[in-house]
Formats: C-alpha cells, structure tokens, sequence
C-alpha cells in the first residue's frame, strides 16, 4: 500500500475537532514557549541542537496543513529555511562544529531527514530533494568511518524513510549501498526478543521500549528499501517481536509498559508516552509494508486509548508515563513505583521527567490522521484508519472523492460518501473485534481483515456499514479483568482535583497554562466487578476525549474491597488488591472511555456476590 499526504487527506469531524484543540494547546505554541524549540541551535540559538526542533516538527509540520493554518504554514517555513540555510557546503546539517561531528548522535540526522520528507509531502517545496541528497550522500561518506553508535545504533532503521523516499526519486545504487551498511551495522532488535523476556531495573538500550516499538517496522521496511518484493520475512519477525512485547510487557490498552526500559505486565508500572506515539507510526508503517490489517487495529487501539490518556484534555499538558490504574497522578514517594524513570514521571505537566515527550507526542495524532486513507495499485482505495476524513485521489488516471463519515470508535457506523466517475476498489477494513456486521443493512463477511467493493462508480454514491459491538470483560494477569467494547477499553472514572504548580527550573518556566499539576482522587478506587450486568449510555459530545463530558459511557455494578496502597506509597494502589473479599453492597459505578481518564481504575478482580450476603467467593 501507498500512504498518502496532507495534501490528500482531509480530517472532518470528531477527528478535525481533536486536531484542533492539539494546534490550540502545547503542540500549536510550543516555539512560542520552550526555549529548547525557540531559541534552539538548529535555528540559530543556544539551546538544545539535538532531538527536539526535529520531534517537534515531525508533528507540527502535518498539523499545520491537515488544518490548513497559514500561521501555522509560515512557521513551520521559517524554521524548514533555516535548517536548509544552516547545511554545510558538504551536505552536513546537523547544527554543531567540525570539531563535534566525530562525537555528535547521528539519530539526530535520521530525524531532521524525516521532517524534511514530511516537509515536501506536505509543501511540495523543490528545495528538499536536493537538501535530502546532499546530506545523504555527506553521511555515506561519514558513516564508513563512523559506525552508528548510540541513539542512532539502536534507530538506524528510521533513516531508511529517507532513502526510501529519495531513492524513488532517484534510484542510485548507493542508496542501497547505505542502507545495507546500517543495518549490518545498528542495532539487530529482531534478535532483543530473548532478553525481553525478562524485567531488567539497569537502564539499557535494547530493552528501551521506544527503541523497542521502533524496531518492529525495521525488517519490512529493509526490504522495501532494498527492492524485495515480498516483505514476509521482516513481517514475520515484526509479528514474533510484537507477540513476545506482548506476553512479557502487555498492558490492558495494547502497549507495553516502559518507564523507561520493558517493565512487566503490572498494572502500576508506567509506559512512555514517546512510546506510545512511536508505535503508532509503526503500526501504520507495517500496514502500508504487509497490507495487514491487525496493524491498523493495533495503532487504534492506542490511539483511541493510550494516547489521549496521557495528555490533558485541553491537550496543555502531558505524561511521561501513564499507568493503567492511575488512583492519582503525584510526585511519587522514593524509591518511585519505576525501575527507570523519576519520581515526576507521571504528573501532568511542561516536561515531567524528560523533554523528549514534550516535542515528540505532537507525531500522533497528525499522522495517525494521515493514514486514514492509503492507496494500493492504481485502483484500490483503501480505508485504512477508521476515522472522520475526506481523501481526493488519482485511480486509473482519474480523480474521485471520498468522505467517511463516523462517530466511530464511540459510535460504530460507518457511512462512506463517494464522488467518482471510473471503476475502482473501495477496501475497507474491519476491526479484528467486530464479530458481525453489515453493508446497506445486508450481512457479510470480511476476508483477512477486509471488505472490498469492486463496481463502476458512478455521480454520488454513499456505503453504510454497521459493527456490532458486545461489552466484553477480559481476563488479565493476576486474576484482574478489563472491560472492553468495541475498540475501546473502559475504566472507573475517579473524581479528580487539579492542583497547580508554577516554578521555574534550569532556566525553564513553567506557569498556566503550560504548568504542572499533580491530579488528587476525590472519589473511592477500591472496587471490584459483582456482576456482568451493564448498560451503555451514548452522550452528546463535543471534545472526543473529555473527561467531564465523554461520548460514551457504561454502568456497571461494583463493590467495594480492601485494595491498599503500593508499599512506601501514598498515591500508588497496590499491583492487586491486599483482600479480594467485599466489603460493601453492590453499587452502580460509572465507567468511561480509558482515553478520556487521567485518574482511573482498568484493571480489577471479579467477586461473585451471593444473594442476601457480601460474599466471599472470588471468580476467575
């Protein structure tokens, strides 16, 4: 499959809204705000020449034109003339000295490579071919007698998109020469999967879980490179990698935990945010590579989910690490529940524990946005991520338009609005989750993952398809459940209180709106599920993932346990309950979407409640 740009994809509804409250928050002032983007080296300044202006523009950039923001635009133009104004005679653009390039992390190079791709999608500026080439060619140079070390060891394979990209454009052998040469030379993650399968407490990079996500697009992506028709064999590694991620570090949303590095499948241990947003982009890397769709099921899972978790609703503020049953969001008492990360780690805030997370959470949702539509030969269109957006496109030499409109994953309805005047293949994935489902009110079936519809359209022609989706509570580790509907999970919603934290500190300000807060429980956590009977309620909505007024909603009946705190803690629940005995009659709890929470309560026992008695028996 083809994936599309900017150009091509328009976002409508929920998904519009959602990019919008993004420009309005951290992600649309953070050059206004952060003196590591603003008064960065790359553009001139003193500050931080590494990661962070690329992170950010990775995302900012494809913002700025799915919204079509002509400030936006014109930013985002400054700083793409200045990196081009700073490149050396060489091709060298990274911003430091003769002197440190031997020392300098290349990763920074794969990253600012990645922008200017996404720059010319976006713009189409003439400009970035030639900047892409120079500095490709400088590196291949480089890299001979510079072996990527570092960062760039462990990420080697983010530098293919560029060779990629260029090598479409001008297919030159060296390009492959270099490719080849960073592969036999990074980092082999296709081999981490024994030493993942164990908790390390030391910090390494094999088991960093943002490398680790990163890794997974590597081997398809290698052979696309290198021109290999069949991509099965990195498919496969890219699946046993995903599977052992899994079974060792899985949480309840789809992820892994990583606070920093792979931490086990407890519900109170963290995952990276960065993580989050890296995944993403290689699940929808790996579905344009294999053309299978559990991918795209995969990166909506945690785009629906864990990624909005983390980030306030009014998207000003973020986490470093989100846990799946989050009673509160504090500085955590030493040592902190993290094997890697600081006591900070999972406050809400400017950039609590790292900065990484700050410039590098803006990718998500723009990209995730761009991959709603991808195209595959020259007359298949495929509806790849199932969210609100129009795409207008070539097939077989002839334009067409099509709009999805939908309230999914809160509403499970799909109706597809196609302008066209050709023949073409309409594909349209359907979720891994969805047991049955109907196109035009008639029933059918999906062939690995997919519907498609082969016809000659013809003026306006519209497609409704319906999901049915059935609450579901699945088991856990530890005898804990989870509830799920759709391709959303569900937990307790906590009442919640703000507390705001203004400093300053290394020369960074933090103050409102883009200040700390630590978020403090103001209702009871301590439950557990007393029976499958629940009830849906369908809300009136305007923010998608709002915490005060969320879609979507299930009523469940729960009681309450002795569950405790985590030993040395205070606003940390223990891994499982100290008691699984009910202490309280049956009660009904309101339960919302994850990504709609930033306290929460996902993971809980099931006590199967006797009739006239608390009970005492537990279920499994």
């Amino acid at each position: 499959m083809d994936r599309l740009t900017a150009r091509e994809i328009e976002p409508r509804g929920w998904l519009k809204r959602q990019l919008k409250i993004q420009a309005e928050g951290l992600s649309g002032n953070l050059d206004k705000i952060w003196s590591d983007i603003k008064e960065s080296k790359w553009i001139g300044g003193m500050r931080e020449g590494w990661e962070r202006v690329p992170y950010w523009l990775d995302g900012f950039i494809p913002l700025a034109y799915l919204l079509k923001d002509e400030d936006m635009i014109s930013r985002a133009e400054r700083y793409i003339g200045r990196i081009l104004k700073g490149q050396d005679e060489d091709g060298w653009i990274c911003p430091c000295t003769q002197e440190e390039r031997k020392s300098y992390d290349m990763w920074a190079l794969f990253l600012i490579l990645k922008v200017l791709v996404t720059y010319y999608e976006c713009s189409g500026d003439e400009r970035i071919e030639e900047a892409v080439y120079r500095a490709l060619w400088q590196y291949r140079g480089f890299v001979r007698s510079h072996a990527p070390s570092g960062w760039a060891g462990a990420r080697w394979y983010e530098c293919l998109i560029s060779i990629l990209w260029l090598y479409e454009r001008r297919p030159e052998k060296w390009l492959l020469d270099l490719a080849h040469i960073l592969k036999i030379s990074g980092t082999d993650f296709a081999s981490a999967g024994r030493l993942w399968k164990k908790i390390d407490k030391n910090w390494t990079m094999y088991a960093h879980v943002v490398n680790a996500v990163m890794s997974l697009k590597a081997g398809p992506l290698y052979r696309r490179v290198m021109q290999k028709k069949n991509v099965s064999v990195g498919d496969t590694d890219a699946e046993r990698m995903f599977r052992i991620l899994t079974k060792y570090h899985g949480t309840a949303v789809g992820h892994f935990t990583g606070d920093e590095c792979l931490a086990g499948t407890s519900p109170i241990h963290g995952t990276e945010l960065c993580g989050v947003a890296e995944a993403m982009y290689s699940y929808e890397w790996l579905m344009a590579l294999t053309g299978k769709s559990v991918w795209a099921d995969r990166a909506e899972m945690l785009a629906f989910n864990a990624l909005p978790a983390a980030i306030s609703p009014d998207m000003w503020t973020h986490q470093y690490d989100q846990l799946s049953n989050q009673i509160a969001c504090c500085v955590q008492n030493d040592p902190p529940v993290f094997n890697t990360n600081s006591s900070e780690a999972n406050i809400f805030g400017l950039e609590p524990n790292f900065g990484c997370c700050t410039a590098n959470f803006n990718q998500a949702w723009p990209k995730f946005a761009i991959s709603a539509f991808m195209k595959e030969g020259k007359d298949t269109l495929v509806s790849a991520m199932l969210v609100p957006a129009g795409v207008t496109v070539a097939l077989n030499g002839t334009n067409i338009h099509v709009e999805l409109d939908t309230q999914y994953p809160f509403r499970n309805k799909l109706t597809y609005k196609v302008e066209a005047e050709t023949e073409f293949t309409l594909k349209i994935r359907i979720p891994s989750w969805v047991k049955s489902f109907t196109i035009n009110g008639q029933e059918q079936r999906a062939e690995s993952g997919w519907y498609m519809i082969r016809k000659a359209w013809r003026g306006k022609e519209a497609v409704e398809v319906d999901f049915a989706a059935e609450i579901e509570r699945l088991p856990r580790r530890r005898g804990l459940f989870v509830l799920k509907r759709g391709a959303l999970i569900y937990s307790l919603a906590i009442e919640e209180q703000w507390i705001q934290r203004e400093y300053e500190r290394d020369g960074v300000v933090r103050q409102y709106p883009y200040c700390d807060y630590e978020i403090i429980p103001q209702s009871k956590w301590n439950y557990a599920f007393c029976s499958d009977n629940f009830r849906v309620q369908e809300n009136v909505f305007d923010a998608p993932f709002s915490t005060k007024h969320p879609p979507v909603e299930i009523e469940a009946e729960m009681c309450e346990i002795d569950w405790g705190f985590a030993p040395g803690q205070d606003g940390v629940c223990r891994e499982t309950p100290k008691k699984r005995v009910l202490i309280s009659n049956p009660q009904k709890k309101r339960f919302i979407p994850y990504g709609c929470t930033q306290l929460r309560m996902t993971e809980m026992p099931f006590i199967e409640r006797h009739e006239g008695c608390l009970g005492l028996q537990e279920r499994r």
